[in-house]
């Protein structure tokens, strides 16, 4: 049953929606080839992290329902599971680090659930909600390394087969791995020609740290504005590791200018809202890093969950960057 995408695509199909694909002639014209961004940023948390929570949650058993769960988040997961949790009516606790994005926060405790702020790193909130998880036995809903968790994301490759039947090249935000090895079972299962691209926040590589050390490795978290993108991926990693080895094909690292001018162009240009960790792909793209012929492009936006002034901001100093 590990893994089971189709399974997963059934059971959310009443919780988390087929969001759209847009097409970007402006992005087109630089790439030299049709490019479509898959926006889960529609998506009805703000983010992806619904599918997995999703799917995770709905395979408890009546008694796990009634005792609770727990867990980490950077905020978006977060959101995701106090979303589920409110909808099937399962108690829930949230750890968040200190410098979660506000409206994430907010998001968490207009759901019902209960919100703890611990820690100046991911890392350090993770230990926090572990330790909750034993001291309350709850069940613990893992950001990334699950099967459920990891099916339920995978459900992102099964529409845009349907969507791009003839996409060829498709890139992904990549921290921990859920969301990449997920659409990456899905794509190569049924198209192994499609070329898989991890996109990176350079802050926050910690998988592409492990991948070269060929083994999972801690890494100093640094601040970034993919703020999402935050995290280990746990010395025990028992599956994403292995996932993102297997199936994605380049990895590209995006700077930290580079995602704000992606997020610029989203609001400027697409008139959408994106976040940091939501826009690497973008930011890959618009930076010319793809330096291989394509023929057919989707760019996974995987979250717009972002304070509206930041974001302003981001606007601001990007424009005075340019002389505008």
């Amino acid at each position: 049953m590990p893994y089971d995408v189709a399974a997963a695509r059934k059971a959310i199909s009443g919780i988390a929606i087929e969001t759209p694909v847009l097409s970007v002639p402006s992005l087109s014209d630089r790439v030299g080839a049709p490019v479509a961004l898959k926006l889960e940023n529609l998506q009805v948390t703000g983010s992806f992290k619904v599918r997995g929570a999703a799917n995770r949650m709905l395979a408890l058993t009546d008694e796990e329902k009634s005792r609770g769960v727990v867990a980490c988040s950077s905020g978006n997961h977060g959101r995701a599971v106090a979303y589920v949790a409110e909808l099937l009516g399962i108690p829930a606790t949230v750890c968040v680090p200190e410098w979660v994005d506000p409206s994430k926060l907010e998001a968490i405790r207009n759901h019902g659930s209960e919100a703890i702020l611990y820690g100046k790193t991911y890392d350090d909130t993770a230990e926090r909600s572990l330790e909750i998880q034993r001291e309350r036995r709850l069940t613990y809903v893992h950001p990334f390394d699950d099967p459920h968790v990891i099916a339920g994301q995978g459900t992102i490759g099964l529409e845009l087969l349907e969507q791009l039947p003839s996409v060829d090249t498709v890139l992904v935000p990549l921290s921990a791995g859920g969301l990449i090895g997920g659409i990456g079972l899905a794509l190569k299962s049924h198209a192994p020609t499609i070329r898989l691209i991890g996109v990176s926040a350079k802050p926050a590589r910690v998988m592409y740290e492990s991948l070269k050390a060929g083994h999972p490795i801690e890494f100093p978290e640094e601040e970034t504005i993919a703020n999402a993108l935050s995290g280990g991926i746990g010395l025990d990693n028992q599956h994403t590791f292995r996932l993102v080895r297997e199936y994605v094909d380049e990895h590209i690292l995006v700077e930290e200018a580079e995602i704000r001018e992606a997020m610029a162009f989203g609001v400027k240009e697409l008139k959408l809202v994106i976040e940091g960790g939501g826009a690497v792909g973008l930011a890959a793209l618009i930076a010319g890093k793809i330096d291989h012929p394509v023929e057919n492009v989707a760019v996974v936006v995987s979250g717009g969950n972002v304070d509206p002034r930041m974001l302003l901001q981001v606007v601001a100093e990007t424009e005075e960057a340019r002389g505008m």
